[in-house]
């Protein structure tokens, strides 16, 4: 009897879990690896690549202010150059985040040059998670702070599909 009684509160909390749908779908992924991601900043248009093959097309929007090279902190824009995806963040106030290695070494001098820090923190990521910023966002052709942003459902596919260390090379 004791027995039965923990089977059935585990069986109704994994329901509970199960059914839970306010974060971020994990998928799987089992074709071949990503091993590049090409943003063509004036296209709008990032790949992910295996090898020259393209796996994968996405229409993205950019910081507000995209066209050239990230110079400085708050310049609205997107980095141009290689760099890696160096990090994830599930929790990010963005539908799931993965961390670009921006700025480099230099991006950190010229930023010096002028007399500024480079600014950071760039990421290709999903929608707003605050209501207000998403329609603010979707009013707005390019709407981040310099980040690569697409929809939640592509964020999810590229989350299963990139890994840590996968080159990405931004170009105008």
């Amino acid at each position: 009897m004791h027995r039965r009684t923990f089977g059935v509160g585990l069986l109704a909390a994994i329901g509970t879990t199960a059914g839970c749908s306010s974060g971020p779908r994990i998928r799987r992924y089992d074709g071949p690896p990503v091993t590049s991601i090409v943003v063509n900043k004036g296209a709008r248009k990032m790949y992910l690549l295996h090898d020259t093959r393209i796996l994968r097309e996405y229409t993205v929007q950019l910081g507000f202010a995209p066209v050239g090279h990230k110079q400085i902190e708050g310049d609205g824009r997107t980095p141009e150059g290689s760099y890696l995806i160096n990090r994830r963040n599930p929790r990010s106030q963005f539908h799931l985040s993965l961390g670009v290695s921006y700025p480099n070494t230099a991006d950190r001098v010229r930023a010096q040059a002028l007399g500024a820090r480079p600014g950071g923190d760039i990421f290709i990521h999903g929608e707003p998670n605050d209501p207000e910023s998403r329609k603010r966002a979707a009013r707005v052709k390019d709407w981040t702070a310099g980040c690569i942003a697409v929809t939640n459902e592509e964020i999810e596919e590229i989350w299963a599909m990139v890994q840590d260390g996968t080159l990405i090379t931004l170009r105008q």
